[in-house]
Parts: C-alpha cells; sequence; structure tokens
C-alpha cells in the first residue's frame, strides 16, 4: 500500500527534502572513491562473521557494487550462511521481509538484533543442505517500494556471491525466492535477468504474495484511516529516497506528516505497523490531492510488474492468495497470463486464502519443493 501526494509546484525547502536514513556507522558498508569504475556486481570488500543463532553455519557479508533506478553506482550488501559439512551447496538467494526505512532493517543487521520477520523460513533452506544468501535488497537509502532497484540489487548479490573466491559458490545451482516485498524483489529479478544480468544461470524463481501494481494498491488506500497505513507511509517516503526529483513526496506533508516522517525514518516493520495503524493520507497530507500527479503514477507504474514487457527465462513458480486484500490477486494474475503467452515455464499457483502471510506459509513447503526439484535437474514443468 502506498500513500501518495500530488506533485504540486512548491518551493523546496530543508524540510521538503527526502528524509533518509541514518547511515550504518559500520564502515563495511561504506562506499569506495572507485565504485564508479567498477562493474555491476564486484565485489568490494568480504568478511567472516559469527553466525550467531543460525547453529550449523558459517558466516559471510559481501558488500558489492549495484545500481539504482537511474542508473547510478550504490554499495550494496548481502549476508551469506553455508551449510557446515556440505561440499557445493546450491545457492538460494532468499530476499527477506525487510518493509521498513531504517538501516537497522537490513538482514545484514536484521538477523542478528531480532527484526527479521521470517528468520526462521529463512533458515528452511539450509536444513537442505543449501546455502543462502540474503541481501539487503533496498540498497543503502533503504528504498522501501522501490521494486525495479530491489530486483537489480538481487541479481547483483548472486553475481557477488559467485564472484566471491572465498565462498566457493561460482559453480553453484542458483534459485531465488521471496515473498511479498521480498516476493516483489524476487519476481523482478527474475523479469529482470535476461537484460540486466544475463549470464547469471537461475534454476528456479519462486514468488509469491507480490505487490504486482503500486499504482492499484495506492488508490485503494483511500483517505480513510487503514491498519496498514504505517507500511503504506513507509513505501511512499521509501518511493521519495529513490525518485527525489520525480516523486517529491514531502513537499506536500503537513505539520503532523513532517513529524510522523522523522518520527519513522528509521524504523522497522514492527514499529511503523503499531504506530501507523489507523492514521491516514487525509491527516498527514497538506492537500487531498492525491495521486493526482502523471509524474508520481509513471513512478508506481516503473515499480510495477503488471506493466513491465520483460519476462523472466528461468523456471518460475508462483503463488497468490485469491483473496488477498494488501497484494492483489488480479494484477498477479494478469502477470502469470502474460509470462504464459510467452512461454515462460511457469507453475502458478492460486490459494483459496484472504489473509496474506497465512497464504505465504501455505506456499512455501511447494515453492521449496518446486526449487529442490530444479536442484535435482528434474523435468520443468508448466502449470498456468
Amino acid at each position: 500500500m502506498l500513500c501518495l501526494v500530488a506533485v504540486g509546484s512548491l518551493t523546496k525547502t530543508a524540510s521538503a527534502d527526502p528524509l533518509y536514513p541514518t547511515p550504518d556507522p559500520d564502515a563495511f558498508f561504506t562506499a569506495p572513491a572507485d565504485l564508479e569504475a567498477r562493474a555491476p556486481g564486484d565485489v568490494v570488500r568480504t568478511r567472516k562473521i559469527d553466525s550467531g543463532p543460525y547453529v550449523g553455519t558459517t558466516g559471510w557479508q559481501i558488500a558489492f557494487r549495484s545500481t539504482n533506478s537511474a542508473g547510478h553506482p550504490i554499495m550494496a550488501a548481502t549476508t551469506v550462511l553455508l551449510p557446515n559439512g556440505v561440499r557445493n551447496p546450491p545457492l538460494v538467494s532468499y530476499q527477506a521481509l525487510i518493509n521498513s526505512l531504517g538501516s537497522k532493517c537490513n538482514p545484514s543487521r536484521s538477523m542478528f538484533n531480532g527484526e527479521l520477520q521470517d528468520a526462521v523460513g529463512a533458515m528452511l533452506p539450509v536444513s537442505r543442505g543449501w546455502a543462502i544468501s540474503l541481501p539487503d535488497y533496498l540498497g543503502p537509502t533503504v528504498a522501501y517500494g522501490a521494486a525495479k532497484l530491489s530486483g537489480m540489487v538481487t541479481l547483483d548479490s548472486v553475481r557477488a556471491v559467485q564472484r566471491a573466491t572465498e565462498l566457493g559458490l561460482a559453480d553453484s545451482k542458483v534459485a531465488i525466492a521471496g515473498y511479498s516485498g521480498g516476493g516483489m524483489a524476487s519476481a523482478w529479478a527474475g523479469a529482470l535477468q535476461p537484460t540486466y544480468a544475463p549470464e547469471l544461470k537461475l534454476a528456479a524463481v519462486v514468488a509469491g504474495g507480490i505487490p504486482a501494481d503500486l499504482e492499484q494498491m495506492a488508490l485503494s488506500l483511500g483517505f480513510e484511516p487503514h491498519p496498514g497505513f504505517g507500511l503504506a507511509f513507509a513505501a511512499a517516503m521509501g518511493l521519495e529516497r529513490e525518485y527525489p526529483e520525480r516523486l517529491p513526496i514531502s513537499a506536500q506533508l503537513n505539520e503532523a506528516g513532517r513529524w510522523f516522517r522523522e518520527f519513522t525514518h528509521d524504523e522497522c516493520r514492527r514499529f511503523l505497523l503499531f504506530h501507523g495503524a489507523f492514521r491516514s493520507a487525509e491527516q498527514l497530507a497538506a492537500s487531498k490531492s492525491l495521486m493526482d500527479s502523471p509524474e508520481a503514477r509513471a513512478v508506481l507504474r516503473e515499480n510495477s510488474l503488471r506493466y513491465f514487457d520483460g519476462v523472466p527465462t528461468a523456471p518460475m513458480y508462483m503463488w497468490q492468495g485469491v483473496y488477498d486484500t494488501l497484494t492483489f490477486f488480479e494484477p498477479v494474475k494478469e502477470v502469470a497470463d502474460h509470462y504464459c503467452r510467452a512461454g515462460v515455464p511457469l507453475t502458478f499457483a492460486p490459494y483459496e486464502i484472504a489473509e496474506h502471510m497465512t497464504t505465504a506459509v501455505a506456499g512455501f513447503p511447494d515453492a521449496w519443493n518446486y526449487v529442490e526439484a530444479r536442484f535435482r535437474g528434474d523435468p520443468v514443468t508448466t502449470h498456468c
């Protein structure tokens, strides 16, 4: 869900500029001066880490060069867990639930500070003897909602993991997986791979609960108080961070909106949901002319899989709740139909479920079995 206001001809002030997260103080995440000279996916630095609660694993972090939505180089990072005692494991790039605005919410931090909501689910690949990489796919500004960005960072994270010689995964089979915001990143990675990273060979892409039409989600939110408004507001702030010239949302906030922006700009999913519950765009915006801006709608469409012409070439598994009121079924079904007409080897699994996270629990067992079948080299079938 997104809360967007019209872009007016307002004079920019300091309070109208995007409010970025507090930079991570760890120098490991700092971009080098020569970042622009490096290619997407090039390793900047690596380090071995204490894998903490993830028993039976060896942990690594990799900083690498990626690309933002404007085509500029950015620094990104991923955290890798290798299963102890397993030689040449296949690799799963797991795009975890971030849905946040602070750097402390990225998997490189949230895996160890209690903020990662799907930490248990993320360990399921390791229990099957697979290596797992959890990228900070929202980039250095934690641009929540920037779907195209998340797809590129995901692909570059796979490149970086394969190029990091210390890990020994250069020849591993690779799958990409995620749900909800992580499903959006995974699905975009699959769709972008043929053009952005054509040299990558993906054994599978699995994605569920995909926010496939951000424009529709924004329009559906309306002006009334909503239980999920905190995430909607965060997505608007995240998109402004990624598109500051095209989407100057802060210029349209009233005093309460500017306070809420400051209050939440470094925070994670649970904080955003709790403190944003039953707030509304009408309370925080200086104008009711939401979604009147053609430029705002253009940004939303550019980050909506429904309107992206590119199609995956890797085998793909998608699942979606038919009655999901958070990420709508219709645009995902439209994407699936588009892929099927284009000849994508797709399995699409609708679930007669309304609650968003219940669909994740219901769908992941079959999704992981699909990945395992691809790692075994079983024949790929299509079920549209």
